[in-house]
């Protein structure tokens, strides 16, 4: 049982419940268990709670944010969601930590949702004074009385757990800050896959000898540039109006697609080779794809960035620590396990518009960064991560994601790097690689 969904009307205060020594006890007791994990600012939260509740206040959020987390006094809570975001988890922790421990208590500790505060629910149905006395009844009506009770309660708190569990986890994850940049307004939605522009090469017969992906030809227009710059075989490249997609793209497809319906806007698609300039200043752009594909994108992704393109689009380079991110994912032996890397990056692509670009060096990459982009958890994680080290927002920020798979599948992740964009440099001047 999750004391988290218990019915509302079984929520208590702390001081209906505990006195001052037993709520400090308790803090402790919880923070000693390890279950907070080894961030600091989980357990500074817990006890920032506990004495509001001696006090019996209730803390603002921008309160929690600079006697907490240690945010600048100019804190602003409508952009940066770090404050609810550790709530949230911290909330998650209480529930887990009574998972484990205390199985046997009447009350819990937890935090009701959308409160910056703690509060006391109940476990076992509570005793409730009804101005009569049971035992006029005899011995079998009050037994059957309390049989009574103790299933309405119950059925309060499956009503509450159907109702939680009904919702599909894409509505949990499109209700998520980092996706409240393009799905809370009214700006139109369009899904840009990645593709690789495939043309033919023709044979003495006029035939078309084989197929070829050349990284310079990413459309139509760019196979006529490569005719008129190599006037000697202009007549042996043929248009074949045909491209290209990873495998992976279906998977992070299907994750991604139902999070964007959940805004209710119509959501359109087209290929990275068929995007234009007027396509990025009008739509909020969800990029799915390899690094490779980025392509009109490119630019943009890199400008503001930490990361730099390596030797290879197998390769990333961190500028800061001069660490290189190398994927053996392109051609690994059958059953032989591998390392890929997934890539996030979020930013304002003008005024009106935002970019999120959900990628991997390979398919491995590629699925778990849309795995982790449609996990309300995972998206927790994200922000947590970008917030621990800057006062800054959340919306311009970029992560990647270690991967290992086998057999082109990824088995396991870690999140190895995350930075904070610099948005100044999306359309300042180029820098270079």
């Amino acid at each position: 049982m999750n004391p988290n969904d218990l019915p509302t009307q079984l929520i208590l205060t702390t001081q209906d419940v505990f006195n001052s020594s037993e709520l400090e006890a308790l803090c402790q007791r919880i923070i000693a268990s390890g279950i907070l994990g080894r961030s600091k600012h989980y357990a500074a939260l817990l006890s920032y709670l506990v004495q509001c509740s001696l006090e019996n206040r209730q803390p603002k959020e921008i309160e929690l944010a600079t006697d907490v987390l240690g945010k600048a006094a100019d804190f602003d809570v409508s952009t940066d969601s770090s404050v609810r975001v550790y709530v949230h988890q911290l909330r998650k922790k209480l529930a887990a930590y009574y998972e484990q421990n205390e199985l046997d208590t009447a009350h819990r500790l937890v935090i009701p949702k959308g409160k910056y505060s703690l509060a006391a629910k109940v476990v076992a149905p509570p005793t409730i004074s009804t101005g009569f006395s049971l035992a006029k009844y005899g011995a079998s009506n009050s037994l059957l009385f309390a049989v009574a009770l103790l299933l309405g309660a119950n059925l309060l708190y499956l009503f509450s757990q159907q109702s939680e569990a009904s919702r599909p986890p894409a509505q949990f994850a499109a209700e998520h800050p980092i996706w409240e940049t393009v799905l809370s307004d009214n700006k139109p939605l369009l899904l840009v896959m990645g593709d690789y522009y495939i043309f033919g090469e023709l044979n003495a017969n006029g035939n078309v000898a084989r197929m070829v992906r050349e990284f310079n030809v990413n459309s139509r227009s760019d196979l006529e540039d490569l005719q008129f710059s190599d006037i000697e075989h202009t007549e042996n490249y043929l248009d074949l109006d045909l491209s290209y997609m990873p495998e992976g793209s279906a998977f992070a497809l299907a994750k991604i697609v139902p999070i964007l319906q959940k805004s209710g806007k119509a959501v359109n698609i087209t290929m990275m080779s068929d995007l234009t300039t007027a396509d990025i200043r009008s739509n909020h752009i969800v990029y799915i794809g390899y690094i490779s594909a980025l392509e009109k994108l490119t630019t943009m992704v890199f400008a503001g960035s930490g990361l730099r393109i390596g030797r290879s689009f197998d390769e990333l380079f961190n500028t800061k620590t001069a660490e290189y991110y190398t994927s053996d994912a392109g051609l690994p032996e059958e059953g032989d396990p591998f390392r890929d890397y997934g890539m996030f990056s979020t930013f304002p692509a003008s005024i009106d518009t935002q970019v999120v670009m959900i990628s991997g060096m390979r398919d491995a990459g590629l699925m778990h960064t849309a795995q982790a982009l449609s996990d309300a958890s995972a998206l927790d994680d994200l922000i947590v991560a970008i917030d621990s080290d800057t006062d800054e927002a959340v919306g311009s920020f970029e992560a990647l994601f270690e991967v290992y798979g086998v057999d082109r599948l990824n088995f396991d992740a870690d999140l190895v790097y995350t930075n904070l964009l610099d948005t100044a440099q999306i359309w300042g001047a180029p820098r270079l690689n």
